[in-house]
């Protein structure tokens, strides 16, 4: 004896959900492994920008202590007992440092990440003008 055809609806209705299932579960897993490597790629990128800080802080620290210590280098400029000098982060960005001396006390009037860059503005604006 075989098979009534009132069950082959339900065994097709049945394998249509698996194979659904199934294609769902593959697009979620592609859209999980692509989110992955975008996140990847991010922590990759600031762990490189804070790598890259800390070194120009590093180094910025002991140019610090070289001007404490009476040495100084052609990227130190003095004026008025103020010492400036730059230290490179990225090709984008360098950190800026200035110091004063009043006597034997140094005080630190700026140390900042800087954008080396020129921005340029965008000076289209599309506006509708109508028919």
């Amino acid at each position: 004896m075989g098979r009534s055809f009132k069950s082959i609806p339900v065994i097709a209705a049945c394998m249509l959900t698996v194979i659904f299932a199934v294609l769902c579960l593959t697009v979620f897993a592609m859209l999980t492994l692509s989110t992955q490597k975008a996140d990847q790629r991010l922590s990759d990128a600031s762990a490189q920008a804070v790598k890259n800080y800390y070194a120009a802080d590093s180094k910025a620290e002991k140019v610090l202590s070289d001007i404490r210590n009476g040495i100084t280098d052609e990227s130190v400029t003095e004026k008025n007992g103020v010492y400036s000098y730059a230290c490179q982060i990225d090709d984008t960005q360098s950190l800026e440092v200035e110091i004063s001396k009043n006597g034997d006390k140094y005080e630190i009037l700026k140390w900042q990440a800087v954008s080396t860059t020129q921005w340029n503005a965008d000076q289209t604006l599309n506006v509708y003008k109508g028919k």
